[in-house]
């Protein structure tokens, strides 16, 4: 999923050839300010804010696991791989330039597309990626080089949208930025601008300096429900829309971890992968492996009663919560692969009893909101 850490975090297994937010109600936002449609295919939304529109698959392919830690990727098999998603409909991948490999991986993918496909797939495909800088001067030559490393590695003219986290609210410097990709957006090198991890206040305070963000990406599970609080007011105020991740909590929301005591040496698998062991420790904080245990034995007889897994009543259930616009659900191309469960989230209808039920788990949890702090603040601590 959507995860970010300083650069220095990650290893890249592939040679290639670049290698607490204090109660505020919001009122000072007219509703329409921006808006997301949803369009009759159940595959795809819409995030527009103004003239600024881009239509993404539901499911979004996030492609951190391609940054090292999930193991040992091959670069034809990572793009063969991209390739079977997209021809199965699944054509919206996430990245970020901190992510290893990824916007290279998504270079050669487009290029075989164009050489390999229909002109109707190409048009079907996103590229969603991030822009992580460090806390330095945000001059517009710096924005600008910045954003055209990504425009050569992802092999595109225009980024179909920008994704721009910021590290330290305490220098303001993150407004100088966005009015900077802002001109980019206008120059034509932007499709959209959009944020990761910003909390409420922010949220609000770059809406009112007139930045046109569509959308949001931040943590969001039957875990993590904070974007359902203060987040999710503004949104519905304003039309923003939230992309999520960690949905599936790198796997934990799984019949993999149904039934397992993790207290006892080896009994249970192992927690071998970054995005494991980050989740792991929002379910410590959340209410621990017993009560994880009660969720997931709750999502397991959902699924069961629609003949799909865990990780689809999972996706589902946030996928239905207000102002979510797509979800994302980590892959580890050429290793693994999920196509099958996937195309099964948009088949699927919970209905009243599934809703309560998880509810009813959900908030046997702690409030992460006053455990950690509004969206993005795990990595502001």
């Amino acid at each position: 999923m959507a995860q970010l850490l300083q650069p220095s975090f990650f290893s890249c297994n592939l040679t290639l050839s670049s290698a607490r937010l204090k109660s505020k109600r919001v009122t000072k936002i007219p509703r329409s300010f921006c808006c997301c449609v949803l369009n009759e295919d159940k595959l795809t939304s819409v995030v527009k804010n103004g003239k600024d529109v881009l239509d993404l698959c539901k499911v979004v392919n996030g492609m951190w696991q391609t940054s090292g830690g999930w193991g040992k990727i091959d670069v034809d098999n990572a793009v063969n791989a991209m390739l079977r998603y997209a021809d199965a409909g699944l054509a919206t991948f996430d990245m970020a330039d901190i992510y290893g490999p990824a916007e290279d991986l998504y270079g050669i993918f487009i290029n075989q597309v164009r050489r390999e496909r229909p002109p109707e797939l190409l048009e079907k495909v996103r590229g969603l990626t991030k822009w992580v800088p460090p806390p330095v001067k945000m001059t517009s030559s710096y924005v600008r080089e910045s954003i055209d490393v990504s425009r050569r590695r992802m092999d595109v003219p225009c980024l179909d949208m920008l994704q721009f986290h910021w590290w330290d609210y305490s220098n303001p410097g993150y407004l100088d930025a966005l009015k900077h990709l802002t001109d980019l957006k206008e120059e034509g090198k932007i499709k959209t601008v959009a944020l990761t991890n910003f909390d409420t206040e922010r949220l609000q305070i770059i809406l009112e300096n007139g930045i046109p963000v569509v959308s949001n990406q931040v943590q969001h599970s039957v875990v993590d429900m904070r974007p359902q609080q203060r987040m999710a007011e503004l949104c519905q105020l304003t039309g923003v829309k939230l992309i999520t991740y960690g949905t599936v909590m790198g796997g934990l929301l799984s019949e993999k971890f149904l039934d397992t005591n993790l207290a006892i040496p080896f009994a249970g698998p192992p927690l071998n992968t970054p995005s494991l062991q980050k989740y792991k420790r929002m379910v410590d904080a959340w209410g621990g492996w017993s009560q994880f245990q009660v969720l997931l034995q709750t999502l397991k007889r959902i699924a069961s009663k629609h003949g799909v897994s865990i990780p689809v009543v999972a996706v589902r259930y946030i996928l239905d919560q207000p102002a979510v616009a797509g979800s994302m659900v980590g892959v580890r191309l050429g290793l693994s692969e999920h196509i099958q469960d996937t195309n099964a989230i948009f088949s699927v209808a919970l209905d009243e009893n599934d809703i309560n039920s998880i509810q009813e788990v959900s908030r046997k949890g702690k409030d992460l909101l006053t455990v950690i702090g509004d969206c993005g603040d795990e990595y502001r601590r």
